[in-house]
């Protein structure tokens, strides 16, 4: 609720003054939280829930304080168990296995433009996954092109023209994460990088395709941080929104 719905409130007399002033601090204390309720106001999307090293318990006293505010949920790194416990505490929402997410009060989709999630190989599809239920969540469409690396590269010559037409690309690997500067030099959109934990010893956990990444030649890459594909599709959703308000 922002500030001209919560003023409205009180003229109408749904809310006390002690209400209003309460949802004026812009946060709700939980005691192990404090949930940032004008994040929306601020930067244009809600609060994310990080639930890797929160307990059961705590996730679900945070997603029923913003459930509240009618706006989309999206918890990350949810692990089975907790993703199936949400799922019955809050049945209108959706556990996604492979991505590790919850999700409730989706938005619906915003525009036709649309985000291209490219992976390398099957095995980047964990992290590829966050990122498109991630970027669905906040209202883009997205289109997913997976197992195209360069080790069969005319696997992805076969998908180019749809990774051309896309409004942003994300492109996901591990090993020497060599794809991203392929597609970089095939496209004139944005270009997100995820480097991902995935390869033999001296891919040191994604360290190696990180690094590649951050020399890559092509221009127009930006790199997010190993695995994270939450932040590389955070960071699409807002480049495909712009373009929407154009």
């Amino acid at each position: 609720m922002d500030r001209k719905e919560i003023l409205k409130g009180v003229q109408s007399g749904k809310l006390t003054i002690d209400e209003a002033a309460e949802k004026l601090k812009g946060f709700d204390e939980l005691g192990y939280a404090k949930i940032d309720t004008q994040r929306k106001e601020r930067n244009g999307y809600p609060e994310i829930i990080y639930g890797e090293g929160k307990n059961l318990e705590q996730i679900k006293g945070i997603v029923k304080v913003l459930e509240q505010e009618e706006r989309p949920i999206l918890a990350t790194r949810v692990s089975i168990e907790k993703g199936k416990a949400l799922k019955t505490a809050f049945p209108k929402g959706e556990y996604f296995e492979l991505a590790r997410c919850f999700v409730l009060q989706p938005m619906e989709i915003q525009t036709s433009d649309y985000i291209a999630i490219v992976t390398a190989g099957t095995s980047d599809v964990s992290v590829a996954e966050e990122a498109a239920v991630t970027a669905e969540t906040f209202g883009n469409q997205v289109k997913r092109i997976y197992d195209v690396g360069v080790a069969g590269i005319h696997r992805l010559f076969a998908r180019l023209e749809d990774i051309q037409q896309a409004s942003v690309v994300i492109v996901i690997a591990g090993m020497e994460g060599a794809l991203v500067s392929v597609v970089g030099g095939l496209v004139n959109v944005p270009v997100i990088a995820v480097p991902t934990s995935i390869g033999y010893g001296s891919n040191f956990k994604g360290l190696t395709a990180l690094l590649g990444m951050l020399n890559s030649c092509s221009s127009g890459v930006s790199v997010v941080n190993i695995d994270n594909g939450f932040g590389a599709a955070y960071n699409a959703s807002m480049i495909n929104q712009l373009r929407r308000k154009k």
